[in-house]
């Protein structure tokens, strides 16, 4: 699984998706534009660090967001580095599991949406079953 997940399309893809996702810095403050040209000069100790088990995430940058109802919400950011890392496990083991899971389960998975579900739940009311 090691291999899988250091693999240079599953590393590519998973950069794309970090690229692609942009989002706020993390605790480290590198911004999203600046994660290629840090991997090129960290990667090597990175990919080692990850293979004999000795790599740590750094913490989570913690923001607040406030709610249309004047609460909070807490929201940890991780850095890019680290986001990068979880979207190359996350595509090596949604491989693995995903086929697994039944047709009807749409919480977290590639190409399915809240959005979905509930379409599917209205076309299951409508033919009047219970799916």
């Amino acid at each position: 699984m090691m291999k899988q997940l250091l693999s240079r399309d599953n590393l590519i893809s998973a950069l794309k998706r970090v690229e692609k996702n942009k989002g706020k810095h993390g605790v480290d403050e590198m911004p999203v534009k600046s994660l290629r040209a840090h991997l090129l000069l960290n990667w090597d100790e990175i990919r080692n660090s990850i293979k004999d088990g000795t790599y740590e995430p750094m913490p989570v940058r913690r923001v607040e967001i406030p709610k249309p109802n004047g609460g909070i919400r807490l929201l940890g950011i991780p850095t890019v580095t680290d986001r990068l890392i979880q979207q190359a496990i996350a595509q090596v083991l949604t491989l693995i599991y995903d086929p697994t899971f039944s047709k009807h389960s749409y919480g977290f998975r590639p190409r399915r949406r809240a959005h979905d579900a509930v379409k599917e739940a209205r076309a299951h009311i409508e033919e009047g079953t219970d799916g």
